[in-house]
């Protein structure tokens, strides 16, 4: 047995959590980092897997990424020479794709596999796709070598509206835009707040960069360079992942530090189920269980909705809360690989279908009329749940099973632990130090 967690579960976990470095603005930021002309000095950013390759891709290319300090890292984009990424590398992380950014704007022609990461379903790398060429690239995919090949002969320019907001999409599109002719308006644009942390590390470098509702305005600039280290935001998934740990093995643990218009959503709904939560101070927050637990009804959203990240750990939760719960994704299809899992420790839970009547324009992917979806499921609770054997299938699916292990009474294997480790930074010794008792084998 091997990329495995053994963990004895049953016990409260209560202490303080100090969280990462946002996952989803790390690795959006070094790749952001490849613009500026010079070194790059940026501040929590998380050790974790994804940046780890991301990495070796800048490396492959002639960039230098590399950590200076605990948390600290160094990019430089100086000596980059080479504009196709290496296959295997870029496939697995989506973000590889946003690098086409630097690359085209360096090389005026680049060449990037399809993009990897966690399979949630056919994500819209066409809307990202259209974006680029309502800008002025030309992007051709070639079936047979798995590359998308894409030049530039002049500096972007135009505008792009999306027919369905795009967080991915719209962080992309504004790289693609920041040394762009004259202005150029990014329209439906997502809200998610990690957005905005990039256009702030963008704008300190020299960008123009506005938003305005949910349209963004980038103003053409010629250069970008850092005037002082920038600091990324903490990890809201990660902060989720922690909360549901307190309330569900009735303990108690404060994380921080978390801005609340990150986790607002999440947080309303901590109270209607009747679990406890108070802001400390300083944006930390603390979640406690306080008593019997009440179900709910989710709909995943784009922010400020309930985040579909936060769907998985929400959904083992329900499983200790008295009555149905029903939760509802609109975002991604493939969303409930944890579902089965659940169900062999004792976990009561069933597909139905909604009845919606245009699922096209209702759901975020692109949904196909002829095809069988399982997006919406059925949790029955309270269920005693009990340790087992469980095999992670995607990031978010894998701290929901390690909640539902460090629930449950005696020992579980909990296959496939590097899956986590792609977007947990210390989470052996995180959940050690909360009195949990989990190790790596």
């Amino acid at each position: 047995m091997e990329d495995a967690f053994i963990i004895h579960g049953g016990k409260p976990l209560k202490g303080k959590i100090i969280l990462s470095g946002a996952k989803n603005v790390s690795l959006k930021v070094v790749i952001a980092a490849l613009l500026f002309k010079g070194k790059v000095i940026l501040h929590n950013i998380p050790k974790i897997e994804d940046i780890f390759e991301l990495f070796h891709l800048i490396k492959t290319l002639g960039g230098s990424g590399k950590f200076i300090d605990t948390n600290t890292v160094s990019i430089d984009s100086t000596d980059l020479n080479e504009n196709r990424l290496d296959f295997l590398h870029a496939s697995k992380i989506r973000t590889s794709f946003m690098l086409f950014a630097p690359l085209l704007y360096r090389f005026k022609k680049a060449f990037i596999p399809n993009p990897g990461g966690c399979r949630l379903g056919a994500r819209p790398i066409d809307r990202i796709v259209e974006g680029m060429q309502k800008l002025g690239v030309t992007v051709t995919y070639n079936s047979e070598t798995g590359y998308y090949d894409a030049s530039i002969i002049k500096k972007p320019e135009g505008s792009y509206v999306f027919q369905k907001p795009s967080h991915t999409g719209t962080e992309f599109l504004i790289l693609m835009s920041v040394f762009c002719k004259g202005t150029i308006l990014i329209r439906n644009a997502a809200l998610e707040p990690e957005i905005d942390d990039l256009i702030q590390f963008l704008n300190e470098g020299g960008a123009n960069i506005t938003r305005i509702g949910e349209d963004i305005k980038v103003v053409g600039v010629d250069e970008l360079r850092q005037k002082r280290p920038y600091t990324i935001v903490s990890d809201r998934n990660e902060a989720v992942t922690y909360a549901v740990l307190g309330i569900i093995t009735k303990g108690d643990i404060t994380i921080g530090s978390i801005p609340k218009n990150y986790i607002q959503t999440f947080i309303s709904f901590v109270k209607k189920i009747g679990a406890g939560v108070e802001q400390v101070k300083n944006d930390s927050w603390r979640f406690y269980y306080k008593g019997d637990l009440m179900a709910t009804n989710i709909i995943t959203d784009s922010h400020p909705g309930f985040m579909t990240d936060w769907q998985p750990n929400w959904a083992v939760l329900m499983t200790q809360a008295n009555g149905t719960s029903t939760i509802h994704e609109r975002i991604f299809e493939n969303r409930f690989a944890f579902v089965d899992e659940l169900v062999k420790v004792g976990a009561k839970i069933e597909y139905y279908q909604p009845k919606i009547e245009n699922p096209q324009s209702y759901y975020m992917f692109n949904y196909d009329v002829h095809k069988d979806h399982k997006q919406a499921i059925k949790i029955y609770g309270p269920q005693r749940l009990h340790n087992g054997v469980l095999n992670i299938a995607d990031l978010r699916a894998g701290a929901t099973l390690a909640i539902a292990a460090l629930l449950a009474q005696g020992e579980s294997v909990i296959n496939g632990a590097s899956i986590l480790e792609r977007g947990y930074e210390n989470f052996i010794g995180k959940v050690t130090h909360l009195g949990g008792d989990i190790k790596k084998v």
